[in-house]
């Protein structure tokens, strides 16, 4: 079997979200799988970043149309099809809703993370809505054979706003690396604590500098602590409207024990999840939650959002608040940094609560739905 995989995402500097959850899923399809072939469609105007994925069995089609003009022609014109770009396959796997033309004798399946933009506009720029416009997600996924959503909160939706039926819906959820279960040694704890000066206790938050993920609550909340031996550390990257979160900063008064770190190595990341008193996402929406899940399999006792798919993934394995409530995430912070039984508990019930979202076991059922 030809199994074509969409992968334009893999050509980004620096991966989050979906390009790191096409990156590991490419990477274990490929290791639990020597007999099918896989076929890589990358497109860039300039030259890109390309992931090391290989194997005798995987091959790299790369193109380098500007991506404005081939978007839209395959939007309006039709003048190609994806699969027939790359030589022909049996089934094309787009990792979430793009620009894409596929034909029509071609197996079509789709990942689709959450729909955000449709139930919260207002967290996405003028830009962005204009292109979920243009794409045309709708009959994107009215058209795919198979839907592959990342929690029961995203299938349900991807339902109800879309009109799918349910029996082409599968849930299966995203996927963690073993590295967050390894207990790091004492030389890379030294390093990365040297790295970003870490503190002895430290509230962690790590995500994209936006609206939806509520980084401005969770610096109130923090500002409201009578505990001052304690810094909140903000990993993530500057996305819309993060100079928001930067005012909210500002006016804290425990703003010299707040500090941003920016976008953060990913071999990093988990030494930064495991060396933390506590993780605290309180985010408003989210298509399944990934770094609560990872923050679990490290060992971090975990706070979040009693909202959306974050009831699933992070479920009673940690402490879920309301995250409009700026007073309930105070105390829940205020809770868990004088209560140490309860976070040896959650500690325990986080990692094996995480134990089910092993890349390994996503990417097996991923495989059996792709060939079955």
């Amino acid at each position: 079997m030809k199994i074509g995989i969409d992968a334009r995402c893999l050509c980004e500097a620096r991966y989050s979200g979906i390009s790191e959850y096409t990156h590991n899923l490419v990477k274990h399809l490929i290791s639990i799988d020597q007999q099918n072939q896989y076929i890589l469609f990358y497109n860039a105007a300039k030259a890109a970043r390309m992931p090391a994925l290989t194997g005798p069995n995987v091959i790299h089609r790369s193109f380098r149309y500007p991506n404005k003009i081939f978007n839209l022609a395959l939007r309006f014109f039709k003048f190609t099809s994806l699969d027939q770009m790359i030589g022909g396959v049996d089934v094309f796997l787009t990792p979430t809703f793009l620009f894409t033309n596929i034909s029509s004798d071609t197996k079509k399946i789709l990942v689709v993370h959450d729909l955000s933009f449709e139930l919260y506009p207002e967290f996405f720029t003028p830009k962005q809505r204009l292109w979920h416009t243009l794409i045309n997600p709708r009959q994107i996924a009215q058209q795919a054979d198979i839907i592959i959503a990342i929690s029961e909160n995203t299938k349900s939706d991807v339902v109800r706003i879309y009109g799918v039926t349910p029996d082409k819906v599968q849930v299966i959820y995203n996927g963690i690396g073993d590295e967050y279960f390894t207990r790091p040694t004492t030389e890379e704890v030294e390093r990365v604590t040297k790295k970003y000066k870490l503190p002895a206790r430290y509230v962690f938050f790590l995500g994209n500098l936006e609206p939806r993920k509520n980084v401005t609550t969770l610096i109130q909340a923090f500002g409201q602590l009578t505990d001052s031996t304690v810094e909140l550390l903000i990993a993530g990257g500057q996305a819309w409207k993060y100079r928001n979160v930067y005012q909210a900063w500002e006016q804290s008064p425990a703003r010299s024990r707040i500090r941003f770190l920016g976008y953060v190595d990913a071999a990093d990341k988990p030494m930064l999840y495991q060396q933390a008193t506590m993780f605290v996402y309180p985010s408003v929406f989210e298509g399944f939650g990934l770094p609560p899940v990872e923050a679990m399999a490290s060992g971090t006792p975990v706070i979040s959002s009693f909202t959306s798919s974050l009831v699933e993934s992070v479920s009673d394995a940690g402490l879920l608040i309301d995250p409009n409530n700026i007073t309930e995430l105070t105390q829940t912070i205020g809770t868990l940094l004088t209560d140490e039984k309860l976070r040896l508990e959650l500690s325990s019930r986080g990692r094996a609560h995480a134990e089910k979202f092993r890349w390994q076991t996503i990417a097996q059922k991923v495989h059996t739905m792709i060939t079955s």
